[in-house]
């Protein structure tokens, strides 16, 4: 069983999913929002570090997947999720965890089934899928989005990675 921290990072909120896959089988094991506060950028971004560093800390993930940076409208915007999305990538590195990226539409294809979701169909196909009570907040949703989309590659990654090793083994006799 591999336990997988989904990442959906923001300057201003910052979700967290967290799920136990066994197989293609998803667990939910806890989800929730980093409010961030602060008055200045270092601070927000101190902030996250240290709220993702308690939420390693408490539930031991083995693994971490997050959602790419993209732009959108506003560049400024887009800097600023890059900074948050370092600070947690950061936390988890320091805790030598192994970190992946995923973008939007990975992550809607492999919630959904369509790269262009809307954001309503996969927090509803998240709360299916792990068999929860209600909708999660919209950050929250996300990130066990990411978790979940992680967690339905990782086993097409791992046998990549072994098709790739035993090839390039072969290849050096």
């Amino acid at each position: 069983m591999t336990r997988i921290l989904g990442i959906d990072p923001g300057s201003l909120i910052t979700g967290y999913g967290i799920i136990d896959m066994d197989g293609n089988h998803a667990r939910h094991v806890d989800h929730g929002i980093i409010r961030v506060k602060g008055e200045s950028l270092p601070i927000k971004l101190r902030v996250i570090f240290e709220q993702i560093t308690e939420v390693l800390a408490e539930f031991q993930p083995d693994e971490m997947s997050i959602e790419k940076v993209f732009m959108h409208k506003n560049a400024d915007s887009a800097i600023k999720l890059g900074q948050a999305r370092g600070a947690a990538i950061t936390a988890c590195a320091v805790q030598r965890l192994e970190i992946f990226e995923y973008t939007a539409n990975q992550v809607k294809q492999a919630t959904v089934g369509k790269g262009h979701a809307a954001k309503e169909q996969v927090q509803h196909m998240v709360k299916i899928l792990l068999c929860l009570d209600k909708k999660p907040q919209a950050d929250a949703g996300d990130a066990l989005a990411i978790a979940l989309c992680h967690g339905h590659s990782r086993e097409g990654i791992k046998r990549m990675d072994v098709g790739i090793s035993s090839i390039n083994k072969g290849r050096m006799r």
